[in-house]
């Protein structure tokens, strides 16, 4: 038996699976303490489906808080950000990009230091050590206790930002340190922002995790506790507390692993309807598809793989004009069961028209009885052209696929969809996240640029693939279930022959004690 929880802006929602089974789920609202919410949503699981609480072999947990800090600018960390690439780069320091409110929040501490890599392997300069030194110790000044430390080409070579963490750690015992290689990814401004996004929650993130398993510890769990990341695998809870921007995203993708389950499609395209907005998402194997454009978090750029959505602004909540043709992107959000016409309220939302319509049940339909009939057609009609429009744009080509609707405001989408090849709307749906926490397995990634000439390409995935392993048994993989699933190989530009950037990712499966067992 697992536990899969989701935490997000409206709804906590949680389930109980027994191995790809459904036992039961429940939705209740995300409070203004995230862990009230969390806790409600386990007593009634657990008080739903009458088990014994030693019969949960493992809990896994989606959560937004690691986002929502970023975006809102709340409960980040100041911190020092060491860069090993000097005399390059001095035109664009540390954060030049970043937006004035999240920038001044982390400090815009910045310590551009000599070394580094360049692509062939060569180093950039050697490490001066009475400039390492001057810096930490300008850092020790200041107080402060988080740092990033990116160095050029540091997933090649990473001993600059190793070098620099050590000495750090000598110098102030308590900081908490990311190093960017850890990351995996080229390019060195993205990769380096990555870097302070996570360094910055790191006091965060212990917080957060400790809460969790103090929610569970007081309901007598003493199973694993796994935390969903970006890819749709899972972290234990002490790789959490080292790298939480991990998170990022990760809704959208339980979304789109929990709908593969529970239609058994492994290619299609997933709409996840919310309050606010409808996410769309494409299935590629089982996993979400990842995108290939830089990705920005909280308005900063990064290098995190993340899946590939198209957030439009279409959910439960949306506004809708008075004749029926514009709907949203502006929601009441969560205020829908207060502000709604069906609710007692005052204004009109996509969710009275599919009550006025006649193809839902919710709240009160003589609220909404009033309403012309071609207005509300009008309005019904105008949701599925912009879900239609959506999915247009998310296909791999021209080529019909099937959408699979799900989240709370899947509702909604009362016709055909002239986008899909077929439209499944599968029970469940509606907690669909949480199943896809549920049921995620364990991964690790490796990327490095490498000459084929120096290195065999055998050689070469099969270091890569090893490096990815360990990543996977860190973060809570069984060592025997562990398979690679994708090698990723693409020639580099102006380089020599041969030169690939070659990335490896593999999956396994939790390494989960029998039920009963102690953590």
């Amino acid at each position: 038996m697992r536990i899969g929880i989701d935490v997000g802006g409206t709804h906590t929602d949680a389930v109980i699976m027994d191995g790809n089974t459904v036992v039961t789920s429940t939705k209740v609202l995300t409070s203004a303490d995230v862990m009230e919410g969390v806790a409600n949503a386990l007593d009634t699981v657990i008080g739903n489906c009458g088990l014994p609480t030693d019969a949960i072999q493992s809990v896994m947990i989606g959560t937004t808080q690691f986002t929502n800090a970023i975006v809102e600018r709340r409960q980040l960390a100041e911190t020092g950000v060491f860069r090993l690439c000097l005399p390059a780069g001095r035109g664009l320091p540390p954060m030049v990009d970043w937006p004035d409110d999240i920038a001044d929040a982390v400090g815009r501490h910045s310590y551009p230091l000599h070394g580094g890599y360049l692509y062939d392997g060569w180093p950039v300069a050697d490490l001066d050590d009475a400039e390492i030194d001057k810096a930490i110790a300008d850092a020790k000044g200041k107080g402060l206790k988080n740092f990033a430390i990116a160095s050029a080409f540091s997933p090649m070579n990473a001993a600059p930002e190793t070098l620099v963490a050590e000495r750090i750690k000598a110098a102030i015992p308590d900081a908490h340190i990311t190093c960017s290689q850890s990351f995996g990814r080229l390019g060195l401004m993205e990769r380096e922002n990555a870097a302070v996004l996570n360094a910055t929650l790191l006091q965060f993130a212990e917080r957060v995790v400790s809460a969790f398993l103090d929610a569970l510890r007081t309901r007598n769990l003493t199973c694993p506790v796994f935390i969903s990341q970006n890819d749709g695998t899972l972290m234990n809870a002490d790789f959490v507390r080292a790298f939480p921007a991990l998170t990022f995203a990760s809704g959208p993708t339980n979304s789109l692993r929990g709908a593969m389950l529970l239609t058994g499609l492994e290619d299609a395209i997933v709409v996840d309807v919310g309050g606010t907005t409808s996410d769309i998402g494409v299935l590629q194997g089982g996993f979400p598809r990842e995108s290939n454009a830089v990705i920005e978090v909280g308005g900063v750029r990064t290098n995190f793989r993340m899946p590939d959505i198209q957030a439009i602004g279409l959910g439960g909540g949306s506004l809708v004009s008075a004749d029926g043709q514009a709907l949203g992107p502006q929601s009441v959000g969560h205020r829908l069961t207060t502000e709604g016409l069906v609710f007692g309220g005052q204004t009109l939302t996509a969710t009275d028209i599919v009550v006025a319509s006649g193809h839902q049940a919710i709240g009160d339909a003589e609220a909404v009885a009033h309403l012309p009939k071609d207005m509300v057609e009008t309005a019904r009609q105008r949701m599925l052209t912009i879900l239609d429009c959506g999915i247009d744009m998310m296909k791999p080509g021209a080529v019909q696929m099937p959408v699979i609707l799900v989240g709370g405001g899947s509702v909604l989408v009362t016709g055909d969809l002239q986008a899909a090849s077929e439209v499944h709307r599968p029970e469940h749906a509606g907690v669909a996240n949480a199943i896809g926490a549920a049921i995620a397995q364990v991964g690790g990634e490796s990327e490095k640029i490498i000459s084929y000439q120096s290195l065999p390409r055998e050689d070469a995935i099969a270091q890569l693939s090893r490096e990815a392993e360990a990543q996977a048994l860190s973060a809570g993989a069984a060592q025997e279930s562990l398979r690679v699933v994708d090698i990723e190989e693409t020639e580099v530009p102006y380089m020599g022959q041969d030169t690939m950037r070659v990335r490896v990712k593999v999956i396994g499966d939790l390494a989960i004690k029998p039920a009963g067992a102690k953590t």
